[in-house]
């Protein structure tokens, strides 16, 4: 009876013996960040930020793995199917929540297929036109586009210059042809030859462009004018009250990961980005930082999702 009763205690203290046990070691291998961009660009520079100061936080490598095609569908798709153990992770920006209303099949569920793990920025986009139009304002332009047949370009379908230019068409109760480019530099290179008449460019995009006087700025997406151009008017005060659009960046892990691991590297990459240092890269990118927990950046997507369904079904765009 004794060995029964020693046996019986043994047996119920297993439990708290396997609960006790360390969490599994995290990474075991370099971690690999896919980039959905080819390099250069805004979302590529940001990865890499991202990239250099995870692995910094981590203690071991962060390889950047640029996948850039189909407006981003190449990278984000090898994202939600690879290994949900935390060594795969991936960058997605504002066409993610728009993809889904333009595209009949894509090859994920842009919630479903993955472990939203953080925001990091948001930054505006600059309305610019041809130096030669007479164009110096945001109501000029609408008059000018009420006037004659306006075309402008983005990045591609679904891109932030693309959702931009549809914004203003509806508020601003307007017609232009949208043309999708392969990148917003090949956009602003048809703006500066004259075959578009405007555009919503990144900062990084454009502000060489404006420098030189090959492009004119009129104004800045967002609903408060820009730390980097503070004499440049936003949208919403030259006539469009509400207008406001910025283009966002975050990072996602596969469905599925360990939550211990989704909220490590949230808290890791949260602190990295309030440091000074990264922050002054990030205003030279003219982003602002917005770091947020897990499941905020879960609703975040969702809530995206739903709001530009809405602005495209409103546009006429039908899914291809």
């Amino acid at each position: 009876m004794k060995h029964l009763v020693t046996w019986s205690v043994v047996l119920l203290m297993l439990p708290a013996v396997v609960v006790a046990q360390p969490a599994a070691k995290y990474p075991t291998r370099p971690v690999r960040m896919i980039v959905p961009a080819p390099p250069g660009g805004t979302t590529d520079l940001l990865g890499r930020l991202a990239a250099e100061r995870l692995a910094e936080a981590l203690g071991y490598q962060v390889v950047v793995d640029n996948r850039g095609g189909a407006g981003g569908i190449l990278g984000t798709e090898l994202v939600a199917r690879a290994p949900a153990d935390g060594h795969t992770l991936g960058i997605i920006y504002t066409p993610h929540t728009v993809l889904p209303h333009l595209q009949k099949k894509l090859p994920y569920d842009a919630l479903k297929d993955f472990a939203a793990l953080s925001q990091l920025t948001e930054a505006p986009l600059i309305l610019v036109v041809h130096p030669l139009l007479p164009v110096h304002k945001v109501q000029d332009l609408i008059a000018l586009a009420k006037s004659k047949p306006l075309v402008y370009g983005s990045a591609g379908n679904g891109s932030g210059g693309h959702l931009s230019g549809e914004l203003l068409k509806q508020m601003a109760k307007i017609d232009a042809t949208h043309v999708p480019y392969k990148g917003a530099g090949p956009a602003a290179i048809d703006l500066m030859a004259g075959q578009l008449q405007f555009q919503f460019g990144s900062h990084i995009t454009t502000k060489g462009f404006v420098a030189a006087g090959r492009l004119r700025a009129i104004a800045v997406s967002s609903a408060k004018r820009s730390p980097e151009l503070p004499n440049l008017p936003t949208v919403s005060e030259q006539g469009l009250p509400g207008f406001e659009f910025v283009n966002w960046f975050g990072m996602v892990a596969p469905a599925r990961t360990p939550s211990a691991i989704v909220s490590g590297i949230q808290q890791k990459i949260a602190q990295a980005f309030q440091q000074p240092a990264t922050q002054a890269k990030l205003v030279a990118l003219d982003s602002t930082v917005v770091t947020s927990a897990p499941a905020a950046f879960a609703a975040f997507l969702a809530h995206d999702l739903q709001k530009w369904g809405g602005v495209l079904r409103n546009s006429g765009i039908k899914a291809e």
